[in-house]
C-alpha cells in the first residue's frame, strides 16, 4: 500500500514536522508497504496542493493536527474528497475533538490517542482488500460509528521503531527527539497531561525510553548522510526523572558529544541539575513562565511556583552559560489586566536571552477548555475559527479584548527593544574583538 502523510504549516516554509507521522511511516515500512510525506506550506494555493497530493495516487492519506493546524487541515481534506482516498485523522485535535472531526466530509476516520498499533491495524485491513467503512479496530472512530474504545499503549516504549527521518524534513545535522510519552503534571491549559488521563483504567500512558535506546538512535542518526550537528529534545519537560537525567548527562559526551537543547519546567531545576546539563553539552532551555502572576499560575493554570524561584533558576542557567528562553501567555479566564502587567515585570527581573508570548488559546483536551466553554466564554462557532496566537477567541467579562491585544502590542514592542539590544551587544563585542586582534585600531 501507498500511504500518505499530510504535514500542514502554520508560521512558516520550514518548521518541525509533526512526530506522529514519523512514528506511523517507521511501523508501516517494517509491515512492507509504502510511506511518504507531503509538506503543505503557508503560502501554497490550495488547487497546486491537490495537484501533488493526487499524483502520489495514495491508497490511505494520514493527517496529523495540533487545532492551529485544523481549519487548513479540514480545507485540505473536504478538497480531496472527490479523489475517493480514505483519509483518516491523528494526534491531538483528531483525539480531543473527534466528533467535529468526523462532522467534516474530508475524513472517514480519526486515530485516538497512540496511533502505533491501531493504525498497523488499519493499514492491515485495507491492505486485504477491506473498506475502510467495515474496520472495527480500537482507537479508530469511524465517521458514523460509535466510540471504538482504546486499546492499552505499547507497554515496552523501547519496542517502538526508531522514528522515519525523511518524515521530519530535518537539516543541516539538526535531530529532532522525543525521550518519553506522558506528563505527570496537572497544568490546566495543556493538553500533554490529558492523554495519561484518557488511557486511566487502561495503562501506563507516561514512559521514557531507555539510555541505550535513545543513544543508538542517536548513533544512527549520526552515521546517516544528514549527520548530527546538533539535537533538539522536543519532550515537554526533559527534566521530570532526575537519575534518568543525571545518568544521560554522564554518557551523553562521550557517546554522541553534540550540543543539544531541552524544554523544562523552574520546579524540577536545582543547581546541581543545571551544571550536569551544561557540562553534558546543553546550550539551550526553553522554560515556560507563563505568567508573572503567582495566583493566576497557582488558582488557574495549577502551577504553584513562586516568583523568586523562576528568577533564581533563571540567573542560574545563564551563568552557566546555557541560553534561556522564556514562553509567556497572557488572556487567561481569571485573569486581569494587573495580572497581564506582572508577566511584564516578571520578564524584566527574569531577563531572558529571548522569549515567546502568546494570547492564550483553549485547546480541546484541556482543563481550561471545558471551563470556558462551560461559562461561555468561547463562542459556539469556536470549530469553525481560525487559532490565533495574537488575539483571544475568549468572551471574557473581567478581561476586555482590547486589554489583551494592547498587551500583546506591548511584547512586541518589548522584543523589538531587546532586540536592538542585543544587537548592539553584539555589535560592540565584535567590534571590541576585532580592536583586540589589530591593536593598530586601538589608536584609531
Amino acid at each position: 500500500m501507498k500511504i500518505l502523510f499530510v504535514e500542514i504549516d502554520t508560521d512558516r516554509d520550514w518548521a518541525v514536522a509533526s512526530l506522529g507521522p514519523a512514528f506511523l511511516a517507521a511501523i508501516v515500512r517494517k509491515m512492507g508497504h509504502e510511506a511518504t510525506l507531503f509538506r503543505v506550506p503557508v503560502d501554497m494555493p490550495l488547487e497546486e496542493a491537490l495537484a501533488g497530493l493526487r499524483d502520489r495516487t495514495p491508497d490511505l492519506i494520514g493527517m496529523s493536527m495540533t487545532t492551529r493546524q485544523w481549519q487548513r487541515g479540514r480545507q485540505v481534506a473536504n478538497a480531496i474528497r472527490p479523489f475517493g482516498i480514505p483519509i483518516i485523522a491523528g494526534g491531538l485535535h483528531a483525539t480531543f475533538a473527534p466528533e467535529a472531526v468526523l462532522k467534516e466530509p474530508g475524513f472517514d476516520a480519526v486515530c485516538l490517542g497512540e496511533g502505533e498499533v491501531p493504525f498497523a491495524a488499519l493499514v492491515t485491513h485495507l491492505a486485504a482488500g477491506h473498506d475502510i467503512a467495515d474496520a472495527a479496530i480500537q482507537n479508530i472512530w469511524l465517521k458514523g460509528g460509535t466510540h471504538p474504545g482504546l486499546g492499552p499503549p505499547i507497554p515496552e516504549i523501547d519496542d517502538i521503531p526508531f522514528m522515519a527521518r525523511d518524515m521530519l524534513d530535518e537539516r543541516w545535522g539538526f535531530a529532532n527527539m522525543s525521550t518519553q510519552r506522558g506528563c505527570p503534571f496537572p497544568c490546566t491549559y495543556c493538553a500533554a497531561r490529558m492523554y495519561d488521563e484518557l488511557y486511566e483504567g487502561i495503562g501506563k500512558y507516561g514512559r521514557r525510553r531507555s539510555h541505550e535506546s535513545v543513544f543508538r538512535e542517536l548513533e544512527e542518526i549520526r552515521a546517516s548522510e544528514n549527520g548530527l550537528s546538533y539535537v533538539l529534545f522536543l519532550d515537554d519537560t526533559f527534566t521530570i526523572n532526575h537519575p534518568w537525567v543525571f545518568e544521560f548527562c554522564r554518557t551523553f559526551p562521550e557517546r554522541i558529544g553534540v550540543p543539544f537543547s531541552i524544554h523544562a519546567r523552574v520546579e524540577t531545576m536545582n543547581p546541581k541539575l543545571i551544571d550536569a546539563l551544561a557540562g553534558a553539552g546543553c546550550r539551550h532551555i526553553v522554560y515556560g513562565v507563563e505568567s508573572g502572576s503567582e495566583r493566576v499560575r497557582r488558582e488557574v493554570m495549577k502551577r504553584p511556583v513562586k516568583n523568586d524561584r523562576l528568577v533564581e533558576i533563571f540567573e542560574r542557567t545563564k551563568e552557566t552559560g546555557i541560553i534561556v528562553t522564556a514562553n509567556y501567555m497572557m488572556g487567561l479566564p481569571g485573569e486581569t489586566v494587573e495580572d497581564m502587567r506582572e508577566t511584564i515585570a516578571l520578564h524584566r527581573r527574569l531577563k531572558p536571552y529571548d522569549f515567546g508570548y502568546f494570547v492564550f488559546y483553549p485547546f480541546p483536551g484541556t482543563q481550561l477548555f471545558h471551563v470556558c466553554k462551560q461559562k461561555g466564554y468561547l463562542p459556539e462557532d469556536w470549530h469553525d475559527q481560525e487559532v490565533r496566537l495574537d488575539q483571544t477567541v475568549l468572551d471574557l467579562p473581567d478581561l476586555p479584548k482590547e486589554a489583551i491585544a494592547e498587551t500583546y502590542r506591548e511584547w512586541t514592542r518589548i522584543r523589538e527593544e531587546d532586540t536592538a539590544a542585543r544587537d548592539a551587544e553584539a555589535a560592540k563585542i565584535a567590534e571590541q574583538a576585532m580592536r583586540d586582534a589589530n591593536p593598530a585600531m586601538a589608536a584609531c
